[in-house]
């Protein structure tokens, strides 16, 4: 069989206000307790398949570099590590999409602010931003250059990449690579601390898949 490398993308885990049903958007908010097992859960399957990371990315996002370093460390991954510390990119062009007005209110004072079918529109749509916030399209339009850049290459070099971010970014980089078109990624929740592993062949991706 034919060596494959890998691209994963992890979403971090449960943060606070992901249990609060809050809009986080770029605040830095904690992993909670259950988040924190999400990430040692990630790190677990890992290491169960076999995958040995050779380069992580990140937002600057506290919930998403906590999630990376509490998985790598428990994938045993050691050539990532210096003095005990990850070695790994942080940008903020992975962080998660800019909701605006809506961050630190939860789904529900959102909707009776600004009524359903607005924050509706505003979640789901592709290219409608919230007030002073970004769209989805936005976010791809900030996600796809970095990508391109700096996480492409090590593909290309038959490397194995770990993405730990957010939901839309991770979902932009879902278009980028072509797994679905933009009309298509309303509909695709990414779980917390699931990694969803992208098999890649001479540059060329052939399957996509969560490890379980």
């Amino acid at each position: 069989m034919k060596h494959m490398n890998k691209l994963v993308l992890l979403r971090h885990g449960q943060s606070q206000w992901n249990l609060e049903n809050r809009f986080t958007g770029w605040k830095d908010v904690p992993l909670t307790e259950k988040g924190i097992n999400e990430a040692i859960n990630a790190g677990h399957l890992l290491k169960k398949h076999n995958i040995k990371i050779d380069k992580v990315f990140s937002s600057v996002l506290e919930r998403a570099n906590k999630t990376a370093e509490i998985a790598i460390k428990a994938s045993d991954i050691e050539n990532l590590h210096k003095d005990g510390k990850l070695i790994y990119e942080k940008d903020q062009k992975l962080n998660e999409r800019d909701y605006g007005d809506l961050v630190g209110l939860n789904k529900a004072e959102t909707a009776d602010k600004f009524g359903k079918e607005q924050v509706h529109i505003w979640r789901r749509s592709y290219d409608i931003p919230p007030p002073n916030g970004e769209s989805l399209k936005d976010v791809v339009d900030r996600v796809s250059p970095y990508f391109t850049e700096k996480i492409q290459p090590h593909i290309l070099n038959k490397k194995n990449v770990l993405i730990a971010a957010h939901g839309n970014s991770l979902r932009a980089i879902i278009i980028k690579v072509g797994m679905y078109k933009p009309e298509e990624i309303s509909s695709i929740e990414l779980p917390t601390g699931s990694p969803l592993c992208l098999d890649y062949d001479n540059g060329q991706l052939k399957k996509y898949y969560y490890l379980d």
